[in-house]
């Protein structure tokens, strides 16, 4: 039985989280008018939540994408996004930076940088700067999650508390003004609540489909936050309720 365009839609989303206007209109070779009035209709229906450019699943709690999607997932938006975010890092510091995508780019511009002390549980963030002389890279010990190449755990979490760091680079699976940063998985949530005791300053690095769901799990309150770092296709409403927060929003 063929599927109509409206259940591919909802199961692209099952498989993706987000889907653009522009790629289903391309997709299914139909305007983008029409594949708006898809998505009013599935909205009405509530089985998906429109967003900026795109729809995701109508889900009171979402579910984490695949890595190797989330890798490619908004790339350029990350790609700026981390650059910003490196420009906070001056010689000399000594940093916390959080597993992820978006992390990741960003820790690809610290290249370069003199006397950087860097602290993560990402396995993939450390063998990034491996090579680099003037960088000192001190892994987190734990369990290592399949698929992810991240560690979490009582090791990760008793070797943070004997540091204290100038700056926490914080990524988010899901976040919100009301709720603050969310994430999945619980063992690496909590690590993240300890990387937050331990820091000076706390610099949330986050692209646009990030805003607005929520997750099971959560990090921290907005208010935690000093810097949000997002890219110009998230919402002006919802940036405006992070500043009300006292958050400061550096828009990459």
């Amino acid at each position: 039985m063929k599927l109509t365009r409206k259940e591919e839609i909802i199961n692209l989303l099952s498989e993706q989280r987000i889907v653009t206007t522009i790629g289903l209109a391309e997709r299914f070779q139909v305007s983008m008018e029409t594949i708006r009035r898809d998505f009013n209709e599935l909205e009405e229906a509530k089985m998906i939540r429109r967003v900026h450019g795109g729809a995701v699943l109508y889900t009171e709690y979402g579910i984490e994408p695949d890595y190797t999607y989330r890798t490619a997932e908004n790339y350029n938006e990350k790609y700026r996004i981390g650059k910003k975010a490196a420009e906070l890092v001056k010689d000399g510091d000594s940093i916390i930076v959080d597993i992820g995508t978006t992390t990741l780019e960003f820790t690809r511009f610290l290249k370069g940088k003199k006397n950087l002390t860097v602290l993560t549980n990402s396995l993939k963030i450390a063998y990034e700067l491996m090579t680099e002389k003037d960088i000192s890279v001190l892994l987190l010990g734990g369990k290592v999650r399949y698929g992810e190449g991240t560690t979490s755990g009582y090791w990760a979490e008793d070797m943070i508390d004997g540091f204290f760091a100038d700056k926490l680079f914080l990524g988010a699976g899901a976040i919100t003004a009301q709720n603050g940063i969310m994430d999945y998985h619980i063992e690496e949530t909590n690590l993240r609540r300890h990387f937050l005791k331990q820091a000076k300053q706390v610099i949330a690095l986050a692209d646009y489909s990030k805003f607005g769901i929520k997750a099971m799990n959560q990090v921290c309150k907005s208010e935690q936050l000093d810097y949000l770092i997002t890219d110009e296709k998230t919402d002006k409403k919802i940036l405006k309720d992070f500043k009300q927060c006292g958050v400061q929003i550096i828009i990459a």
